[in-house]
């Protein structure tokens, strides 16, 4: 059952309801959890830009969406691993994969190294080790690069966190984490 209900364009404090009726004309929706932060005008700003800047990086959409998916996968999120599998078909990515994805795998040797490094972010909080770094370096990864995977990975850790504590409403397509699967 949500915690934190979701707000409408019209329910919206005004500076959240502007934001929502951007998202709502660029998507055509405005998701639940976008609703749901709504209650913070700051803090819909703050994970809209973060977004936004996120979606002008070097590393590719399709990457992205895998990077989310592990990071949803290690948290449990079921409202990420469901939104974040509808954008990564969206950007090329078969179903198969997404899957495998979901659970930190990758069929790609480069992927498998970007996501093994996304696990080794959430799974030590961040303390990854040089061997950690060392791995996603001779994957092929650049400095930029490898600064934006711990960037798309901590704005996935503010999204899991707050579907979770908010118990968001998932609607998108239901995919369940591997730890919700059973």
């Amino acid at each position: 059952m949500t915690r934190i209900n979701p707000l409408s364009i019209e329910t919206a404090p005004p500076a959240s309801a502007e934001i929502l009726s951007q998202v709502n004309a660029k998507i055509g929706m405005v998701p639940n959890l976008y609703g749901s932060i709504a209650h913070s005008p700051a803090a819909l700003s703050a994970y809209l830009a973060f977004s936004q800047a996120i979606g002008e990086s070097s590393i590719s959409p399709a990457l992205r969406e895998q990077l989310a998916l592990t990071t949803a996968g290690l948290n449990s999120c079921d409202y990420c691993a469901s939104a974040h599998t509808l954008m990564g078909k969206g950007a090329g990515v078969d179903s198969d994969e997404l899957t495998q994805n979901l659970s930190g795998e990758s069929s790609d040797p480069k992927t498998q190294a970007a996501l093994a490094f996304a696990k080794a972010i959430v799974d030590k909080r961040g303390w990854a080790e040089d061997a950690d770094l060392a791995a996603v370096r001779n994957a092929g990864f650049t400095q930029e690069e490898i600064v934006e995977i711990i960037a798309v990975v901590s704005i996935n850790i503010f999204t899991n966190y707050f579907n979770h504590i908010a118990e968001v409403d998932i609607d998108f397509p239901i995919v369940r984490s591997p730890a919700n699967a059973s």
